[in-house]
């Protein structure tokens, strides 16, 4: 089984239910199955072939999905690319990809109009000079049925994602990687036919895509698409629609509930509340669950385990909140392990690794980086964290000092690394700082030969990184804490900003 091969079916079950709802468009199964068909022709006519990286740059819209299962169907490889990335780093993942093509959304182009190295290049809406029109080709395509031959172990997906070397790493998945942990959340969320996905967070992540799309499309589900997340739009969405699961960062459900319109919502609908990206307190899990008379599911997990990883139910914050639960869902192990690999007693300090058909293939291109990412089979995660005597699982600390703001992780070298291209400063150490709503913002702490305008720094840095990398918090220092090897002590820098 692959993907092109799972809507095609369910165009055959379900031809006339809705597969994807977005912006007032209302798509059944058998006609998105029909328009994938026809740009899949669209694209083997503009010389796109098996193995050939596609990159989609587009918020959550049904363009999306379509050229996502399209761009499968031939038999290419998909990258998604976060919407929100500049020119300059479109560029990285489109060299490093050697992608062929890209399919980008009007909404977001004028981000990528100068983008070079690219032999195809699609946007939505009119053609311009370099650019052709996805609706023209959708529109002149053909409707020869295209048979796809993958099978579960042939190649699906890319998705980046930075590392600790600052460069964004390719995330390498199969079929089979992507199938099981959209599995996994059919059967622990209980996605069925007449259940409707919320997708409000961004497909480019691997949590929408893989877990909440695909399970939707595993089983014949309807997809409700918003290409935007406002507390406003989210409780519109779910009382016009009346849909059944959503999947959200943190800060989604807090700034959502203290949203005035929330007392009077008709939230009836919803089956299944899901947060992931961070943990939530016990005082915020009350203050939520209040607010929408509802409990709340968190998954944690991976992008390189498909994600997957462990889960907490609703039932089980109240004694609970603040651990990602007490076991690894459908299809997933999780151990705790020190250097050694050996499983670490209740209450000890190691690493979580985990194992299951999601991990991961390995990074694209990077066989040092993917080595290094497995321990006799299992993916490190790089979280340092504990069991408790009933078997839950407390993460207290990360290796690679990511900082996760919005549910979304933001590595602090990348940013470091542009910052010392800023004329003036030699050393920088980016940092997370608490944050009521985000959970953490991030936060630039540096050394410079002389006063820093930090107008110009902050102006500076938005040319080059994603708004959400950003750092939103200043300082500057005579010099950083370093340990007698050189290292930058990170952790003084975050008890200073702590305390």
């Amino acid at each position: 089984m692959n993907s092109s091969n799972l809507l095609a079916r369910n165009a055959r079950k379900y031809p006339n239910n809705e597969a994807v709802i977005c912006h007032g468009r209302r798509v059944t199964y058998d006609v998105l199955d029909n328009q994938v068909t026809r740009l899949s022709n669209a694209l083997l006519s503009c010389g796109i072939t098996q193995q050939d990286k596609v990159l989609l740059f587009m918020p959550n819209v049904l363009e999306f999905i379509v050229s996502y299962f399209a761009v499968q169907r031939i038999g290419a490889i998909v990258v998604p690319v976060n919407a929100k990335f500049t020119l300059s780093e479109v560029e990285y993942v489109a060299n490093h990809a050697e992608a062929k093509a890209i399919i980008a959304h009007e909404a977001i182009f004028p981000a990528v109009e100068k983008l070079a190295n690219v032999e195809l290049k699609i946007k939505t809406g009119q053609a311009i000079d370099g650019w052709e029109s996805y609706n023209d080709l959708l529109e002149n395509a053909n409707t020869t049925p295209i048979d796809c031959q993958l099978t579960e172990d042939d190649l699906s997906t890319i998705l980046y994602t930075s590392g600790t070397t600052g460069k964004p790493k390719g995330v390498l998945f199969s079929y089979r990687n992507i199938l099981a942990v959209a599995q996994m959340i059919a059967i622990e969320m209980e996605v069925k036919p007449e259940s409707r996905i919320l997708l409000m967070m961004p497909l480019t992540h691997s949590a929408p895509l893989h877990l909440f799309l695909m399970s939707s499309m595993l089983v014949g589900a309807t997809s409700v698409l918003t290409p935007t997340f406002t507390p406003d739009l989210f409780i519109e969405t779910i009382e016009q629609e009346k849909t059944t699961h959503f999947f959200g960062a943190p800060v989604a459900y807090l700034v959502t509930a203290s949203h005035p319109r929330l007392k009077s919502a008709d939230l009836s609908s919803m089956k299944w509340w899901v947060y992931g990206g961070a943990p939530l307190s016990e005082g915020e899990i009350r203050h939520i669950e209040q607010a929408f008379q509802a409990e709340l599911t968190c998954v944690y997990g991976l992008t390189e385990a498909g994600p997957s990883g462990a889960l907490l139910f609703g039932h089980e914050h109240a004694k609970k909140a603040g651990s990602v639960g007490c076991r690894a869902p459908f299809g997933t192990e999780l151990r705790i392990v020190n250097e050694l690999g050996e499983d670490v007693p209740v209450g000890e300090i190691g690493e979580v690794v985990l194992y299951g058909e999601g991990n991961m293939i390995g990074y694209y291109k990077d066989d040092e980086a993917t080595k290094a990412a497995f321990i006799d089979g299992w993916v490190k995660t790089g979280d340092l964290a504990r069991f408790d005597e009933d078997g839950y699982v407390w993460i207290v600390d990360r290796k690679k000092d990511v900082i996760i703001s919005g549910g979304v992780n933001i590595y602090p070298k990348e940013i470091e690394d542009r910052i010392l291209q800023f004329g003036g400063i030699f050393e920088v150490a980016v940092v997370g700082v608490p944050h009521e709503e985000w959970g953490e913002t991030v936060k630039a702490i540096f050394a410079a030969k002389t006063p820093i305008d930090e107008q110009q720094l902050k102006d500076y840095l938005s040319e080059h990184l994603a708004k959400f990398k950003v750092p939103r918090l200043y300082e500057q220092v005579e010099a950083l804490p370093r340990n007698a090897s050189g290292k930058i002590l990170k952790h003084q820098l975050k008890q200073q900003v702590v305390n």
